[in-house]
């Protein structure tokens, strides 16, 4: 085993989805029909390893149920000035002794945290 490559990201609506996800600033690395009516997208941030992937055929895993992914950031403030200009909802800043962190959540409520260490 090498590393974590794509994790999936239950949601209700792909498009709606892709859109915010960009916003939060992933780009497209495949969108692509892969039968039985499904789209396959997967995006992630620029020159990273690690993808997601936008789903909504795991019965298994509603829209909504992932929470606890981190992404590791520079500056938490420029993150909420920014996210929030783009007329994305932040949570509070949580200030901890192994960083800080900021709650984001996604149109389905998949939540992920900012991490500046």
């Amino acid at each position: 085993m090498k590393a974590i490559e794509i994790i999936s990201i239950p949601v209700t609506d792909q498009a709606r989805a892709k859109a915010f996800y960009k916003k939060l600033g992933f780009e497209v690395i495949v969108e692509a029909p892969f039968g039985n009516g499904q789209q396959w997208v997967q995006m992630g941030f620029p020159g990273q390893d690690t993808s997601i992937t936008l789903v909504n055929w795991f019965p298994e895993m509603p829209a909504g149920c992932v929470q606890g992914f981190i992404i590791k950031t520079e500056n938490i403030e420029d993150d909420v000035k920014e996210l929030t200009e783009k007329g994305i909802s932040v949570g509070k800043i949580d200030s901890t002794p192994w960083g800080r962190f900021l709650p984001v959540k996604d149109p389905d409520g998949n939540t992920w945290s900012f991490h500046e260490s």
